[in-house]
């Protein structure tokens, strides 16, 4: 398991995204306190792919008794925006605009670890397009989906 922790802004936009990353993987950045909280950790970064792995767990239940399909989502939207991470230069940033999932089988405790593979499939100058797959270790496709990310420049932080 990682470290866990906040990258200050100034750290984050320092380098490329991708360097980010893979900083993460090697230990010299934390990875985000969410990756603690919902169990889902980055386990491999290349340009324009991350793929994270989860344990669902009781913890994540809905009323079903069945692992939220937020949970599923947050595994889903990390993986294609990491993907998109991946292709940002230094001093550029990136958020969500739209992510449009399918869930194809239900996620049980009883799924054990999960993998979940994003790619991009295109970059423009204001705006990334990413797709994902969430397959159990069989590799039976759980759910996948698509995400549209917006990418802007992050203004210098003044005065410290």
């Amino acid at each position: 398991m990682s470290a866990v922790g906040v990258l200050p802004r100034d750290e984050l936009t320092a380098e490329s995204g991708l360097a980010v990353l893979r900083g993460m993987l090697e230990g010299r950045h934390p990875a985000p306190p969410f990756s603690e909280t919902a169990d889902i950790w980055l386990t491999s970064v290349e340009p324009g792919e991350a793929v994270f792995e989860g344990l669902p767990s009781a913890r994540f239940f809905n009323p079903l008794s069945t692992v939220h399909g937020g949970w599923t989502a947050a595994i889903l939207d990390s993986a294609m925006a990491c993907a998109v991470h991946t292709t940002l230069a230094a001093g550029e940033g990136y958020t969500t605009l739209e992510l449009k999932l399918n869930y194809v089988r239900p996620v049980l405790p009883s799924t054990g670890r999960v993998r979940c593979e994003g790619r991009l499939i295109h970059r423009g100058k204001t705006t990334a397009t990413s797709e994902g797959r969430l397959l159990d270790a069989e590799g039976r496709l759980l759910a996948h989906g698509t995400e549209t990310c917006l990418i802007f420049p992050v203004p210098a932080r003044k005065g410290g």
